[in-house]
């Protein structure tokens, strides 16, 4: 198994260091009274291919095509923490009133070996904050290289699955799931998916989020 998922770990270590990208919207819903923030790392940031290409901006494709009016906002930026996500968010939930947030972050964290009682802190802080500006939250998990120690790599997963139980919200437990095993959805760097795998991250992030938008 743990074979089998070493693509994944080569992947997230392109979430380390990237160049910022700001953050901009996708309002192909326009006049709609529901507004998603995804808070994000280069995965959600479309590094490597076109914006309209990532999973993302599909979202906003998705939510159009289903009769939903939600306007999408991409907060993601490449390289994040969730230390940056967290001095980024409360300035960002006044600007733009999300009605849901989606926070996937926490991988850069691990992969620099960063303390996970400050990334559960964080990410503790990200859900306050967003449930007390009214927005409902879902959280997609990652993992980590298994080089880190067992003890680490496991309690990295487990903050997920333990935040997800006390707040009681909607987790995918691997965000790349459906294409970390398959050589064909990565780029050519080996770091990151290929557009083609966009889709399924869509589908992934969807399965949990078609019920929260009813």
């Amino acid at each position: 198994m743990f074979k089998n998922l070493f693509l994944a770990w080569i992947l997230l270590w392109g979430l380390v260091g990237q160049v910022p990208t700001p953050l901009h919207a996708s309002p192909v819903a326009e006049g709609g009274n529901n507004t998603i923030l995804v808070m994000g790392d280069s995965l959600s940031a479309a590094h490597g291919i076109a914006t309209e290409q990532g999973w993302v901006n599909l979202l906003q494709q998705r939510l159009r095509d289903q009769g939903y009016q939600a306007t999408v906002i991409n907060g993601s930026i490449s390289g994040e923490t969730t230390s940056g996500g967290r001095r980024r968010l409360s300035p960002t939930l006044s600007q733009v009133k999300p009605t849901l947030v989606i926070l996937e972050l926490g991988a850069n964290d691990g992969l620099r070996g960063l303390s996970l009682k400050e990334m559960q802190k964080n990410l503790v802080t990200m859900i306050d904050q967003s449930q007390q500006a009214g927005a409902k939250v879902l959280l997609l998990g990652m993992r980590i290289p298994p080089n880190y120690g067992k003890a680490y790599t496991e309690r990295f997963q487990q903050i997920y699955l333990d935040l997800a139980k006390q707040y009681q919200l909607p987790v995918v437990p691997f965000f790349l799931e459906s294409v970390a095993q398959q050589r064909e959805l990565m780029q050519e760097d080996n770091l990151h998916p290929t557009a083609p795998a966009q889709e399924k991250l869509l589908e992934t992030v969807w399965k949990k989020m078609e019920e929260m938008l009813k």
